[in-house]
């Protein structure tokens, strides 16, 4: 007899997560070198080229500001904690005064975060030079 207890509950879920585990890896690393053996390393005219009909291609510098992604975060990081909101909402009556004054704090938190972010200058639009 093997120390290994085969009728544990969980024996079968551990053993899926180990052969999960190693199939990712395995994949991972047969990708890797199949698409280092495909890959053409002389695209670089392809790229280059016009497709069908257009302008010619010239290289330019990336001149996409970071206050995109930066109003682009703080939408979705203000967006996703107002939908949080609504199940308080719904729930209001069974929560009590305790659900209240923990929707006061996170409204405080919200305001706080947002008026650090007012302070720092990320809400305002900065033009390219």
């Amino acid at each position: 007899m093997s120390h290994m207890d085969v009728a544990h509950p969980y024996f079968g879920a551990f053993l899926l997560l180990i052969i999960t585990f190693v199939a990712f890896i395995a994949t991972t690393i047969i990708a890797r070198f199949i698409s280092r053996k495909l890959a053409r390393l002389d695209n670089e005219k392809l790229k280059l080229s016009i497709y069908e009909c257009g302008p010619e291609v010239s290289k330019q510098p990336n001149t996409i500001s970071a206050q995109f992604y930066l109003f682009a975060l703080l939408f979705i990081l203000f967006d996703v904690e107002i939908i949080f909101m609504f199940p308080w909402a719904i729930n209001f009556k069974i929560l009590g005064w305790f659900g209240f004054a923990e929707m006061l704090i996170f409204i405080l938190l919200l305001a706080i975060g947002f008026i650090y972010a007012w302070k720092k200058g990320a809400l305002e639009w900065h033009s390219i030079k």
